[in-house]
């Protein structure tokens, strides 16, 4: 772990490293640039030689999707424990959805036309679950739920199969139960192309949802244009901030479940307290003895962790800021004070009994938040990103009238005379 005081020499410099920005390196971009061509060239073949090179998975054309009897044999291996859970979950992200969810509105504006809105879910939404050292269940709860909450017809998931083609019965399971209608067996950069762009097996979707590695952001991000996307949420991370009220069992077992994640996850703790951050890091040894992936754990402890002891609060709300987190645990004794003042983070953890690991699991709001610094520009994924806007505009010849010195003037400025004859016709043309 990198553990510094603002009164080292070295903590100006990391400090102002901790204004980041989601910008992919020249190798990322070029490497994934190629993996699209490609599927966009040769479609299924694309996606059968992608999957054998990276993932070790020989699969045929005729096997990239998951089965009805596989979904079958799924729902059959799965414990009522498992199940409850999942229904638990699915229940929350429902309810939660349903709050955020966009209605439809109009209002009559000052010249009399009727205005408003409206919103319909999209046709057919991609929602990528990433694979590697564990089943992503609750991802796929958290991305797919949203979907099947505003009524999304077709939801195809993308997730990488393991060794013998297969998935992990409990994600097949919550897919499923989330309304997922497709099941891709595709993960990385080349699922996310077909996704987009389609090939003969898959046909391609409105949106792309969901998390991944920095392979899976950067081709959600090339792909603009030929799709819509929910946000880039890439590596897992947290930052806390406490004062003297945090508790350092609780940060310390919060810092543990994010290390856990492993790979390129980050995480980072603030105090101006100089007596927890001593506590904390003993407790942080004496806990990760007991975990089970603790080779994962202390790599990322190693290389991807820091302890700051800042000079103060305040000081401590600028760094996060700065930072923008996947994840802010607040951790201090005027919350509402401090919660006012946090700008950036994708999702808050307020107190010493809000554990991140519930949000990732169970409370409602999505987890899939964005990364990199990316929270200075995107939210987190929500219910009415699933639904399509339209604006509606309804007018009688009243209306008409009263727009028309407006208009005609907008005309007049910008020399669009067939737009104004357009707005003054109708008086003639609609009263006789």
């Amino acid at each position: 772990m990198k553990i510094l005081s603002y009164k080292d020499a070295e903590f100006p410099l990391a400090a102002e490293k901790m204004k980041r920005r989601a910008v992919p390196t020249d190798a990322l971009r070029d490497t994934v640039a190629s993996i699209i061509r490609e599927v966009a060239v040769h479609g299924d073949k694309a996606l059968v030689s992608f999957t054998e090179k990276f993932d070790g998975v020989t699969l045929s054309k005729d096997e990239l999707f998951v089965s009805a009897s596989e979904f079958a044999q799924a729902a059959q291996q799965v414990s009522d424990q498992t199940r409850r859970a999942i229904k638990a979950t699915l229940a929350n992200i429902h309810a939660f959805a349903r709050k955020s969810e966009r209605k439809d509105w109009s209002h009559k504006n000052a010249q009399g036309a009727w205005v408003g809105e409206r919103f319909t879910p999209f046709d057919r939404v991609g929602v990528y679950v990433p694979g590697g050292k564990a089943p992503l269940v609750s991802t796929a709860l958290m991305t797919a739920g949203f979907a099947q909450a505003v009524g999304v017809p077709q939801i195809i998931a993308a997730t990488p199969a393991g060794a013998e083609g297969k998935i992990n019965p409990s994600l097949l399971y919550a897919l499923q139960a989330a309304g997922v209608t497709e099941v891709l067996k595709v993960g990385g950069a080349h699922a996310v192309a077909a996704l987009a762009l389609g090939t003969s097996s898959v046909n391609p979707v409105d949106r792309i949802f969901g998390p991944g590695n920095r392979f899976v952001v950067e081709a959600k991000r090339q792909l603009v244009g030929a799709v819509s996307i929910d946000l880039l949420p890439g590596p897992s991370e947290i930052l806390i901030l406490a004062d003297r009220s945090g508790n350092a069992d609780c940060i310390a077992a919060d810092i543990l479940a994010q290390a856990e994640h492993g790979g390129d996850s980050v995480v980072g703790f603030l105090t101006d307290s100089k007596a927890l951050l001593s506590k904390v890091i003993k407790a942080v040894e004496r806990q990760s003895a007991l975990l089970s992936r603790s080779s994962i754990i202390d790599e990322v402890l190693q290389k991807g962790t820091f302890l700051y002891h800042v000079k103060s609060l305040q000081e401590g709300m600028r760094l996060v800021n700065d930072f923008a987190p996947e994840h802010l645990s607040l951790i201090v004794e005027d919350e509402k004070h401090w919660l006012d003042q946090v700008r950036t983070a994708g999702a808050i953890y307020v107190g010493n009994a809000s554990p991140v690991a519930v949000g990732d699991f169970l409370a409602g709001p999505s987890h899939t938040l964005p990364t990199g610094g990316a929270g200075r520009s995107f939210s987190g994924l929500r219910a009415d990103q699933f639904q399509r806007r339209t604006s509606i505009v309804k007018m009688d010849v009243s209306a008409v009238k009263k727009s028309l010195p407006f208009t005609d003037e907008f005309a007049r400025i910008e020399g669009l005379d067939a737009h104004g004859r357009s707005v003054s016709i109708r008086l003639d043309s609609l009263q006789e």
